[in-house]
């Protein structure tokens, strides 16, 4: 595999070629160093684009936020910088890309922004609301089991975003995620993308007698 295809592996084995690219929203302008062995490192991807631009504002408050599979970090970084307030914790298993992320935090003077893998992060800690264009081609077992892991960490009260393609299975991930009792809805849709609203759930499969 080559360019940003192993980005979902610990330490890629493709090569560094250093770049740059820029985060344009209307309400900032971010520049962002990035890499090969990364995801959508030649360009900000436009699901992730679709997802800062159609998805909610963060909480001017103090929250907890997740960045779940940032990469490189735009989702993180737009997200500290819209509530600086808040803790984001920007998560990947890349090292490559939590190098980046945190590189790219610092150079825009966002010391709001905890880089970490998922095993770093303490277990009490919760999300108020959590922000991610999830790795679907880890395949659907692997996308379920990180979903569950990360969606029950959710604050009562909390949402989780995720941006999905259409023609990679939105729709039957929305009904998926509705069926485990976590309550989906499809906020906007855009080019085949679907941007999904994710309500933390009532009751586990355990609660309902589920083995």
């Amino acid at each position: 595999m080559t360019g940003d295809q192993q980005y979902w592996t610990s330490r890629p084995e493709v090569g560094s070629r250093p770049d740059q690219v820029t985060l344009l929203l209307p309400d900032l302008e971010v520049s962002l160093e990035t890499d090969s062995g990364v995801f959508s490192g030649a360009r900000i991807d436009r699901g992730t684009r679709f997802l800062l631009m159609k998805g909610p504002q963060p909480t001017e408050g103090a929250a907890e936020l997740l960045d779940l599979g940032c990469g490189y970090g735009p989702i993180a970084c737009a997200l500290a910088a819209r509530s600086p307030r808040s803790r984001v914790w920007a998560v990947d298993v890349n090292e490559r890309a939590l190098d980046l992320c945190r590189s790219n935090a610092a150079s825009a003077g966002l010391d709001n922004v905890v880089v970490t893998t998922p095993d770093d992060i303490p277990d009490d800690v919760t999300f108020n609301a959590i922000w991610s264009n999830p790795p679907i081609r880890i395949g659907k077992e692997a996308l379920h089991d990180l979903l569950s892991t990360w969606l029950d960490r959710l604050a009562p009260g909390g949402t989780a975003h995720l941006v999905v393609q259409r023609h990679l299975g939105s729709d039957s991930l929305a009904r998926w995620l509705t069926d485990e009792g976590w309550a989906t809805q499809r906020r906007a849709s855009r080019k085949g993308f679907r941007l999904l609203d994710v309500a933390a759930r009532l009751v586990t499969p355990t609660d309902r007698g589920q083995p």
